[in-house]
């Protein structure tokens, strides 16, 4: 009598459900399904539950993935329509693809509370073998448009043993069989597209099936307009404020200069921090941050030459000044000895040392050799301190300002067009 007075010896053995015990009467697990009657097809689908990193220093990201791998075992058909679902634990004794994820730096089976796997036989023999795995999955990112980047990363499903005569890969439903990434919140990223291919992997050793998921993630570009790029163009037009104070406040308009400076230096080190040292890649971010570090030093510069040559213009201002005074000077000395020249005499007896020895005739083309009058030296230099003024010197070294706060705004500008239509739309 069996429990609740029904009795199971009135059962015949087709009635009553197939235990693990039948199922594995003479089951060799060391054995493919179909030995030596060709490949075992497996079909494959993932549910990705989250991407919880992605990390451009390393180059991968760290994703939990559902793989589900369904094939047909026909040592394993019972009669019936209906389902067993076996304990996890029970994998040990079946035959299971060895299948691995060849671009994973570290993985691992979640085990709380116990190991996540899913063992389900179908009547007709087919298998339903599903685990939730986590792994750190390389990923070759190019960063030359960092911040604007997108970047195509991919997961990778190989047989490790078993070729391409022994196992065959395909997705169940296409590009279908991928699920999760439509609705995948991340931080920085926002999946883009994706799409599945099937391949196969050519090693040393032979050919291997290969399954791939493509996706492409792009970047959210608004973090990095609010945290880098509108601080820096904000420096840039703080510099542009020293165009507008008078060139005599020296303090000031250094003050300005050093300061906004050491301030996008300091800007330029943060933004690097988060990003791969030893690289070749000129990002992006980078080439902005570069062109804001010369706006500004050159807004320094500026008035460093505005500066220079105010002093210089004073110094020539008070150069011709005392030339002109010498050569006042001069002329009054040469109109008191001409006025003595003219003045008539009272004595009419000529004085012997007064008296001039007799000039010689100068003949057409012959050279002189009397001094310049003290007169023309001074006018002599006075046209070449004027010519040497105009070739070093600015007439107004006011106008280097005026012209700098016309010059700076529209070549930043113009710089800014080339710059966002070139990593926006090329």
């Amino acid at each position: 009598m069996g429990f609740h007075g029904i009795n199971f010896g009135d059962w015949n053995e087709s009635q009553l459900q197939p235990t693990i015990q039948k199922l594995m009467k003479g089951y060799n697990r060391y054995l493919r399904p179909n030995f030596n009657e060709g490949p075992v097809e497996i079909g494959m689908s993932l549910d990705i539950a989250s991407i919880d990193a992605i990390s451009e220093i390393n180059m991968d990201y760290t994703a939990t993935i559902f793989l589900r791998q369904r094939w047909r075992d026909s040592r394993l058909v019972f009669p019936g329509n209906e389902s067993l679902s076996l304990d996890g634990r029970l994998v040990s004794l079946l035959w299971v693809p060895d299948t691995f994820i060849p671009d994973s730096k570290r993985s691992f089976l979640h085990d709380v509370t116990v190991d996540n796997r899913l063992i389900r036989i179908f009547s007709n023999g087919t298998v339903l073998y599903a685990l939730r795995i986590t792994a750190t999955i390389a990923c070759n990112m190019d960063l030359t448009k960092y911040p604007m980047d997108r970047q195509l990363c991919t997961l990778q499903l190989e047989s490790w043993g078993y070729n391409l005569q022994d196992v065959v890969f395909y997705w169940t439903r296409g590009n279908d069989s991928v699920k999760g990434l439509d609705t995948l919140r991340l931080a920085q990223y926002s999946v883009e597209s994706y799409y599945t291919s099937v391949s196969e992997a050519v090693y040393e050793t032979g050919h291997y099936p290969k399954l791939v998921l493509h996706f492409s993630l792009r970047r959210n570009v608004l973090f990095f307009i609010l945290e880098t790029y509108v601080p820096s163009v904000l420096l840039v037009v703080l510099s542009w404020v020293s165009f507008w104070i008078s060139q005599s406040s020296v303090p000031a308009r250094t003050c300005i200069g050093v300061t906004t400076v050491l301030t996008m230096t300091t800007l330029m080190m943060g933004a690097r921090t988060s990003l791969p040292n030893a690289n070749c890649f000129i990002k992006a971010i980078d080439v902005y941050l570069g062109i804001c570090f010369t706006f500004i030093f050159g807004a320094l510069l500026e008035y460093a030459c505005a500066h220079f040559y105010t002093m210089q213009h004073q110094t020539i201002v008070d150069v011709q000044r005392e030339l002109l005074k010498e050569f006042d000077e001069s002329n009054g000395n040469c109109s008191i000895q001409l006025a003595r020249a003219t003045t008539p005499k009272t004595d009419l007896t000529p004085d012997p040392r007064e008296e001039a020895p007799a000039q010689p005739v100068k003949r057409e083309g012959e050279e002189t050799s009397e001094k310049q009058t003290p007169g023309g030296v001074l006018s002599s230099v006075k046209q070449v301190s004027r010519k040497a003024a105009s070739l070093m010197s600015v007439e107004n070294p006011h106008n280097i300002d005026r012209h700098a706060r016309a010059f700076f705004p529209m070549a930043f500008l113009l710089v800014n067009i080339l710059y966002w239509l070139y990593y926006l739309f090329i």
